[in-house]
C-alpha cells in the first residue's frame, strides 16, 4: 500500500478501536492515524504468532487485523497510564 492508503487504513482502524475502548472524546485525527498504523503492525504480528496472515492490503480481512492491534495498543495504553 502506499503512504496515502495507510494513513487513510491507519486513521480508520484507530478511529474504530478509539470508539470500542473509549478514548474517542480524548483522541485527535492524528492519534487516530498513529494508533492506527501501530496497531496494524501490531495486529499483523500478533496474527502471525497464531499462524494467520496480517494487514495484506486494503481489504476487510487487513482491517479486522488492524483493528484489532489498535484496541491492544490502547488498552496496553489505558492499563500503563489509566482512564485520565
Amino acid at each position: 500500500m502506499g503512504i496515502l492508503s495507510w494513513i487513510i487504513f491507519g486513521a480508520l482502524a484507530g478511529w474504530i478501536a478509539s470508539l470500542i475502548t473509549g478514548r474517542n472524546e480524548r483522541q485527535g485525527c492524528l492519534m487516530n492515524i498513529i494508533v492506527g498504523i501501530i496497531g496494524a503492525s501490531l495486529g499483523g504480528w500478533i496474527m502471525s504468532l497464531f499462524g494467520g496472515s496480517g494487514v495484506t492490503g486494503f481489504n476487510l480481512p487487513s482491517f479486522l487485523v488492524a483493528v484489532l492491534g489498535a484496541v491492544v495498543l490502547l488498552a496496553i495504553v489505558n492499563f500503563i497510564f489509566g482512564r485520565r
